[in-house]
């Protein structure tokens, strides 16, 4: 026997391995039972929970759905081909940028938070612009963020430079902005 706190993640610690308990317990004190094949998690003295048990890699995660609250539950209907179709919608260099985002964690899921946060994007702004600003940080980088399309979007650096095409200085005008032009030395 022994005796844990739930966490936040509505999880207890065994021997580094984690299982879940329903997150109405949350916070809360429960005793443990570990025997070689079962876990078994009480409050009050009522079985809450009970999990066969892992052995092998610390760090490892035994979880019912059933104690995840509904919010998170809703993720588990998520998957990496559902924001892959999503972003094809939009473009394909959105389609590039959430490849790279769901292949920059170890674990997908964990990637999961930044591809719908990246496609809300086009809600916000346009699908167009948001194209564009994936367009733009790809060619930073081959693997963008969420944050930093989000950058590129909210500095408006994806927006096209609007120049009027009347005035002599625009048509003069280099992507440098740092040489005088012709203009200047002929005083």
């Amino acid at each position: 026997w022994k005796s844990a706190t739930v966490q936040f993640n509505y999880h207890i610690s065994v021997d580094g391995m984690l299982y879940s308990v329903p997150y109405e317990y949350i916070k809360r004190k429960v005793d443990v039972r570990i025997t070689d094949q079962v876990v078994e998690i009480f409050f009050n003295h009522n079985r809450i929970a009970s999990h066969r048990r892992r052995y092998g890699r610390k760090g490892q995660y035994s979880t019912i759905t059933e104690h995840m609250p509904e919010d998170h539950q809703k993720y588990l209907e998520w998957n990496g081909d559902r924001f892959r179709k999503w972003a094809e919608r939009i473009g394909s260099n959105t389609c590039k940028v959430v490849n790279a985002i769901l292949a920059s964690t170890r674990i997908e899921q964990q990637s999961y938070r930044s591809c719908m946060g990246l496609l809300r994007l086009a809600e916000k702004y346009s699908p167009q612009r948001l194209e564009a600003a994936c367009i733009k940080a790809l060619s930073y980088t081959a693997s963008p963020s969420y944050k930093s399309v989000k950058n590129i979007l909210v500095a408006g650096k994806n927006k096209p430079e609007k120049v009027d095409p009347k005035s002599e200085s625009a048509k003069s005008r280099n992507s440098h902005a740092i040489t005088r032009g012709g203009d200047y030395y002929r005083r």
